[in-house]
């Protein structure tokens, strides 16, 4: 395809479900792709399947929570590749719990991993981005975000917190020829979610295909979008909040 022809992407949250389809959809697309995420063994099984598509690839363990292993991870980067063009900051993760079950524990951990972890990524490499004077970084949110989520409501919060980190971002660091922009996905069918055995099944009970309307995304679906993002084809578009919408209840 050749869109990200020369482009250097790093992906937090990058060993499964949508960051990895984000990053070998962008391998497949010409860039160099590193991807981050907590365990080591489950991104070198990722940068391997980035290699056989001919592209480089870097793996490097990192908690997106903690600011000391987030700037590692862009310096590692910037060292090895000489730029920082695409920032996908996509690690985090719901915690189901109803509102006054909420330890005061439990609270920072959802918001330091779905919202302070997108800070800490953002600006680590924001930084690089304003002396390079290009740049575009996506940071994925949710329906949550939007609308809210019965029983996440830390979760929701969280996400909320991430759309407008990024119109802020956006309208901070538009005349630098940086892009921020969102993605907020409805309930996506990953490999976890499918383990939770809670999605609707793939086909009626007669056997005929369920209604499209009726099927979540996948995480391709989100991929396809963050590869238009990070293209050039984008250039024009910055602090929005782009919407894959299932059409379960809970994303409404």
């Amino acid at each position: 395809m050749g869109l990200l022809d020369g482009k250097i992407a790093l992906i937090t949250g990058g060993s499964s479900g949508i960051g990895k389809s984000i990053a070998l959809t962008y391998a497949e697309a010409g860039a160099n792709v590193v991807v981050a995420s907590r365990k080591q063994e489950n991104l070198d099984k990722v940068a391997a399947e980035i290699k056989s598509l001919g592209r480089e690839s870097l793996a490097i363990s990192t908690d997106v929570k903690i600011p000391e292993q987030v700037d590692n991870m862009v310096k590692q980067t910037v060292d090895h590749f000489g730029q920082l063009d695409i920032m996908i900051n996509n690690a985090g993760r719901g915690i189901p719990t109803e509102p006054l079950d909420i330890s005061f524990k439990e609270w920072n951990h959802v918001l330091a991993l779905n919202l302070t972890g997108v800070f800490l990524g953002s600006i680590a490499a924001g930084k690089v981005m304003l002396e390079q004077k290009q740049g575009k970084i996506i940071n994925i949110a949710s329906t949550a975000g939007v609308v809210g989520s019965p029983g996440m409501m830390h979760y929701s919060v969280a996400k909320a917190g991430v759309i407008m980190l990024s119109k802020n971002l956006a309208a901070s660091w538009a005349e630098h020829n940086i892009n921020v922009n969102c993605i907020a996905p409805g309930f996506t069918k990953t490999e976890r979610v499918i383990k939770w055995g809670i999605l609707p099944p793939d086909k009626n009970e007669d056997g005929t295909p369920l209604p499209r309307l009726l099927k979540p995304p996948i995480p391709q679906n989100i991929a396809d979008l963050a590869l238009f993002l990070a293209s050039s084809a984008a250039d024009q578009i910055t602090g929005e909040v782009l919407i894959i919408r299932s059409h379960f209840s809970w994303d409404r």
